[in-house]
């Protein structure tokens, strides 16, 4: 979810400090809106926002940049063979205990629909992922927030091959979302992943337990704005 997207490479890949696949891209990578995404700003608010800076070549240094990479593919990325963070035969994604979704139904649906889905009756749901696509779902949380959602590991309780970790995730409330104005607020959230990996650090199964009220709680603060709501219903 950290990835709302920046801005595009016009001509070649640029480098990632945080996402090193992207330094090993070639020319024949697929990309959702024709080039490889940067960065920049996502990273400034994520330096100055983190809470922990983990030591070059910690497990916990490790984890994150894995997961950011793994966020960034599936956010940008149109053909599983062009992944190098997932085993797209085994990769199953579990949120919250609901059934898990292979890797073809996570790329179909993205990041923010995979993660929100619930079995909530939807006359209680905050967000309704069954009514929004890839595409309506990053524009939805890119307008929430325009300088990018940030995610940070907090700890790391175990390393691999079963990886089980502590996340933080956050952005500022600075633009409209689903017919709420902007707070100009801190919003944030914590979480807990476990993540099974193979020889090769691919992920095969990833299961992510967090509470979706701590984000909607900030994004539904602000007022109501009637024309955006009629535009939503």
């Amino acid at each position: 979810m950290e990835a709302v997207t920046q801005g595009m490479a016009d001509v070649k890949i640029a480098g990632d400090k945080y996402r090193s696949v992207l330094n090993e891209e070639t020319e024949n990578t697929a990309w959702r809106h024709g080039a490889p995404p940067v960065y920049d700003a996502v990273n400034k608010l994520f330096e100055e926002g983190r809470t922990k800076v983990w030591p070059e070549g910690s497990v916990e240094e490790a984890v994150q940049n894995a997961i950011k990479s793994w966020e960034m593919e599936l956010s940008h990325k149109t053909r599983l063979y062009d992944f190098k963070t997932i085993n797209p035969e085994k990769f199953k994604l579990i949120v919250n205990g609901r059934e898990g979704l292979d890797a073809e139904e996570t790329l179909k649906l993205g990041s923010y629909n995979a993660l929100l889905k619930t079995s909530t009756p939807k006359e209680f749901q905050y967000y309704k992922a069954d009514e929004e696509t890839f595409e309506s779902s990053h524009d939805a949380f890119r307008s929430a927030f325009p300088r990018g959602f940030a995610w940070e590991v907090i700890q790391v309780y175990s390393g691999p091959p079963v990886i089980t970790y502590k996340f933080r995730h956050w952005g500022y409330f600075e633009g409209p979302f689903k017919g709420h104005a902007p707070t100009g607020e801190m919003v944030e959230f914590y979480g807990l992943g476990v993540m099974k990996v193979d020889e090769s650090l691919r992920a095969e199964d990833v299961e992510i337990y967090y509470d979706p009220a701590e984000l909607f709680g900030g994004l539904l603060k602000g007022p109501t704005q009637s024309g955006c709501l009629r535009a939503n219903k």
